[in-house]
């Protein structure tokens, strides 16, 4: 079976290796723990909706279980990719529930926002969306939000689960498979990886900035010229 623990985990744990108990990793760890590969599963479903639970962290864990044959390496890329999967799902059917005529209602009573903004992004997700769903399944702290566009412009569910797993597997096998060869070193893999997600969100930060400041430069050029 995919989800079998072949070994308790937390007592597989070398006693000299500095593998930490408490907080997020010891909560994961605790989980895959009772729960083998489900478990990784469920916390990788559960960093859909709750950021502040990086897969940087559970999923170099959950290869690390796997090199203690806690469960198999298999089962560790199955079962992250199932939860990356299922919480991707609920916040595209919560796209999909709020709708583009709902979106458009908000975004009109939005100050510094064009509602033509967001049919530009709308045209461009329609175009782009596959793409960006895949890759965005790779991007820190995007990987979450790229669900709910997908599901307001309305993309097709099997074009979505199918690109949403593709991407999502791409990245868990590669921070799962570090973790699996790194052992009970696994947790280095972790400041890579939040350099990497620092850098994104600077450069997020820094764009949205500059979007907002040419909002307002144009929105006092229309107030001058009237």
């Amino acid at each position: 079976m995919v989800g079998e623990v072949t070994a308790p985990l937390l007592a597989a744990i070398p006693a000299d290796a500095a593998v930490p108990t408490e907080g997020l990793a010891g909560w994961a760890l605790s989980l895959m723990d009772r729960l083998g590969g489900v478990g990784a599963g469920i916390a990788i479903a559960l960093e859909n909706f709750f950021p502040p639970l990086p897969s940087e962290v559970i999923l170099p864990l959950a290869g690390f279980a796997a090199s203690l044959g806690s469960f198999t390496l298999f089962g560790a890329l199955f079962w992250t990719t199932l939860g990356s999967l299922a919480g991707a799902l609920g916040l595209y059917a919560a796209g999909r529930g709020v709708g583009p005529d709902r979106i458009r209602r908000i975004v009109d009573r939005l100050p510094l926002v064009d509602v033509a903004d967001l049919d530009r992004t709308t045209a461009w997700f329609e175009r782009h969306g596959s793409k960006a769903v895949f890759f965005g399944r790779m991007v820190p702290l995007f990987r979450s939000l790229i669900s709910i566009p997908a599901g307001v412009t309305r993309m097709p569910a099997w074009r979505f689960v199918l690109f949403t797993t593709a991407g999502s597997l791409v990245w868990n096998t590669i921070f799962v498979l570090a973790g699996y060869g790194l052992g009970a070193n696994w947790a280095r893999v972790e400041p890579y990886a939040s350099v990497f997600q620092n850098i994104v969100i600077a450069a997020v930060v820094l764009f949205l900035g500059y979007a907002i400041v040419k909002r307002v430069r144009k929105r006092r050029a229309q107030s001058d010229a009237s």
